[in-house]
This record gives C-alpha cells, sequence and structure tokens, in this order.
C-alpha cells in the first residue's frame, strides 16, 4: 500500500530539490553555454552546436596545460601512495608516543585554507633552495608535484587506515599458520583485501590534483596547468571555449568520482 504525502514529506522534497538546484544551476548553465553557437553569450541561447569543443581541441596552450595537469595528478597520487599507504600501516600496526596527536595532524592539509598550504610551501621551497623550475623536461616543476602530493597524502592515509582498522586481522594470522612469510602474507591477503580502498583514494587524490589552483598557484613555474589557463583566460571574458574546457574537466572529475564511489560501495558490499 503507497504511502500516503503530508506536509513534512512534501516540504522536505521541495527542500532537496532546491539545494540540488541551488549546487548543480550553475554546471547546468556552463554546459549549455559550452553548446551556444555563438561567440558572444547571450539569451536566447543557439544550442546544438559542439564547434567550441573542436576548438579546444586545436588550441596548443590548452592542450599544453590540459597535458601539464595530467602529468601533475599522476605523480601527485604516486607520491601520496608511497607515502600514505606506509604512513596507514605505521597508524594502523605501531604504537608511538604522541600517536593520538599525529593521527589529527594528518588531517592538517585537508582543513587548511589551500593558500596557507601554497605559501607554507613557497616558503619552505626557498629555504632549502629548490627553484620552482627545477624538474625534468616532462615534470611540471617538482616543487608543484611534491607540493601537490604533501597537500593530498592525507587522502590516502586517512582511507587506507580506515580500511585497516575494519580488516580481520586473523586472516594474516591464517596466513602465516600456512608457512607464509610477511610479504607473501602481505601480497597475498592484506593488499587483495585493502586494494578497493587503495584504488579510490588514488582515484580521489587525482581528482583534487587536477582541479586543484591554491597551491598550484604559488608554486608552478614557467608552465601553466589548466585550472591556471582557465583562470587567465576568464580575466578576459567568458568564452564558451572556456564554458566548453569547464564540461570536460567535469566531466572528468564526475567519472572519476563515481568510479571511486563504487569502488567503496563494492568495498561495503563484501563486508
Amino acid at each position: 500500500m503507497p504511502r500516503r504525502s503530508d506536509p513534512l514529506t512534501a516540504g522536505l522534497w521541495i527542500s532537496a530539490g532546491a539545494v540540488f538546484a541551488f549546487i548543480y544551476a550553475p554546471l547546468a548553465i556552463v554546459i549549455l553555454y559550452s553548446l551556444h553557437d555563438s561567440s558572444i553569450i547571450a539569451w536566447p541561447l543557439k544550442l546544438g552546436t559542439l564547434r567550441w569543443y573542436g576548438v579546444l581541441v586545436h588550441d596548443t596552450s590548452m592542450l599544453a596545460a590540459g597535458w601539464a595537469s595530467v602529468k601533475l595528478a599522476v605523480l601527485a597520487v604516486i607520491i601520496a601512495l608511497a607515502v600514505g599507504v606506509p604512513g596507514a600501516f605505521v597508524l594502523d600496526r605501531y604504537d608511538f608516543p604522541g600517536k593520538g596527536a599525529f593521527r589529527r595532524l594528518v588531517m592538517l592539509p585537508l582543513i587548511l585554507p589551500g593558500i596557507i598550504t601554497g605559501v607554507a610551501l613557497l616558503s619552505f621551497f626557498s629555504f632549502v633552495g629548490l627553484s620552482l623550475s627545477s624538474g625534468f623536461p616532462l615534470v611540471p616543476g617538482w616543487p608543484v608535484v611534491l607540493g601537490h602530493g604533501a597537500a593530498l597524502t592525507s587522502v590516502i592515509m586517512t582511507q587506507v587506515y580506515a580500511r585497516l582498522q575494519r580488516f580481520d586481522r586473523a586472516l594474516e594470522e591464517a596466513s602465516g599458520d600456512l608457512y607464509a612469510n610477511e610479504w607473501q602474507t602481505f601480497w597475498r591477503v592484506t593488499l587483495p583485501s585493502i586494494r578497493p580502498a587503495v584504488l579510490g583514494a588514488a582515484l580521489l587524490v587525482f581528482t583534487l590534483s587536477l582541479d586543484e589552483i591554491a597551491v598550484t598557484f604559488f608554486l608552478i613555474g614557467r608552465q601553466n596547468t589548466l585550472p591556471l589557463q582557465l583562470w587567465g583566460l576568464l580575466r578576459r571574458g567568458i568564452t564558451p571555449e572556456v564554458n566548453a574546457a569547464a564540461t570536460v574537466i567535469f566531466a572528468v572529475s564526475l567519472l572519476t568520482i563515481v568510479l571511486w564511489s563504487r569502488m567503496i560501495r563494492d568495498e561495503k558490499g563484501r563486508e
């Protein structure tokens, strides 16, 4: 028997719809503007064209900035995994003085405003004498790579640590009883159990690095990333090409977040 509607339920649905409209209406406008068949954005819109995506594909500066963002995000993921996964195991498996305070300090980069993190990292790299343009030809610059890795390592550490807290250590003990050494136990028992959390956190770090602008602004060298490239174009006004680039970023971020949420859901379903 269907439930009866009441004013409270209707009010909750209206409030939820208003919240979603407030959050996602600007994104819908950006997508519509990217399909507008004119260089001047004015209503009524002339929808139904993809020519601005073609302009975007042939814009060499935009493509270079996008490629730099992808390289930066991949390197940030590698650094965050290399530091965050062992750090999560240290927090889960060992007791040491100040462990409680350290566990809370790990969250600090996620809480601090990006501008504070950027200024702090810039001051540190200046102190150690690391130039913003230092790096290999295919690397956007080691300071910005290390900055993204440092700022986002806490995402990996907290996600993997939370999964390790739910991990059944009896499985590792059973593996040891079957004469497996510590490395065999890790690769065949522990890692498969925490793999969804590791991969999901890596996807989340990739998305956050791809969209990061505050830390990047202070640490980038001669090469622009895609968010900084768009910010520079916006100073001359909003164009359909900018909206097309923003739509592509939104689509990539949305796809990554969907993959991350599905990994987390599948992990919970197996527990």
